[in-house]
């Protein structure tokens, strides 16, 4: 079993569990992934949605990942507040980062009590914030827009409308990531809306999407920049990209390294890609098909804690 310890594999998550979850009207418009919801289910909906995030935690819980799980009740629009990882990120060192959305309500995502539990509780010496920028139109939302190479410091960014390269730039200069920007197109050939849908940089593997990156240059200098880190490229069809393969997440549990999925990802998972993850990580699949509703999925649902804790 590998060392549990690992930059790329945080031992603890933020999730939120909401009351009165829906699939967001405002974000469908450029999510290929999202579903409609129909309005006569609304409630039993929510309350599915709510049930797999408690069922999620507890799972988390029993790997030995430390979870912050808090409660969104729904006192405003927030249809997409279980995927927090949009809004803040944290960062070796004690840096967080707020960031600044698409949409208008996901906007009101953002929670003070949140900041607050990350200084109480682990040692943040910075808060950049950059959401003031959504008066000028600039949006960068988070580790949706941008997947990370904790180790090697590279920034992974699918150009979208949720990833401004004016900001992708002030992000990497103060956050000391080298920005890799690249374009996509689904099998349809649309765009995807966020990186961390593509692909997953794990410490000793990265699942990733090479046929969505449209520049077959770019996308061989994609697979050079992640085999110069070390690691093993597990190569996922679009089939498997629809079925969110990508958006997967490295953990770092009481046994070792597991990799947190939704149970309709592992499923798409071959026999062999299986195998090859499991030489490193242990699966651990969720069961989240309400919330895929919404068109994200397992990765999209915890914001990683890459702080120190203080006690």
């Amino acid at each position: 079993m590998p060392s549990i310890c690992s930059v790329q594999a945080p031992r603890a998550v933020v999730m939120v569990r909401p009351h009165k979850f829906t699939p967001n009207a405002e974000t469908a418009a450029d999510n290929a992934f999202q579903k409609v919801a129909a309005r006569d289910q609304a409630r039993a909906v929510a309350e599915s949605a709510c049930r797999e995030v408690t069922a999620a935690a507890e799972r988390l819980r029993a790997e030995g990942v430390r979870v912050h799980l808090f409660d969104d009740l729904g006192e405003r629009e927030t249809p997409d507040s279980v995927f927090p990882n949009n809004w803040f990120s944290t960062h070796p060192g004690g840096h967080v980062a707020i960031y600044s959305m698409f949409s208008p309500n996901r906007r009101r995502e953002r929670r003070s009590d949140v900041i607050e539990m990350l200084k109480a509780e682990y040692r943040v010496q910075d808060v950049i914030d950059y959401s003031g920028l959504e008066q000028d139109e600039l949006f960068l939302e988070g580790i949706g827009a941008m997947v990370f190479d904790h180790l090697e410091r590279v920034a992974y960014t699918a150009r979208s409308k949720r990833a401004d390269p004016v900001l992708l730039e002030r992000f990497s200069t103060h956050f000391n990531y080298e920005p890799m920007w690249f374009d996509t197109a689904d099998a349809a050939g649309q765009p995807i809306y966020h990186t961390n849908v593509l692909m997953c940089v794990a410490t000793e593997f990265a699942l990733i999407g090479m046929d969505t990156i449209s520049d077959p240059r770019r996308a061989s200098e994609v697979r050079s920049r992640l085999e110069q880190s070390g690691r093993e490229i597990i190569a996922l069809s679009h089939a498997q990209i629809a079925e969110f393969a990508g958006n997967a997440i490295e953990l770092s549990g009481r046994d070792g390294r597991i990799l947190a999925l939704s149970r309709r990802a592992c499923d798409s998972l071959t026999t062999d890609q299986k195998a090859r993850i499991a030489r490193t990580a242990h699966l651990v699949p969720l069961a989240v098909p309400t919330i895929e509703m919404a068109g994200g999925s397992v990765r999209c649902m915890m914001a990683g804690i890459h702080l120190s804790p203080r006690h």
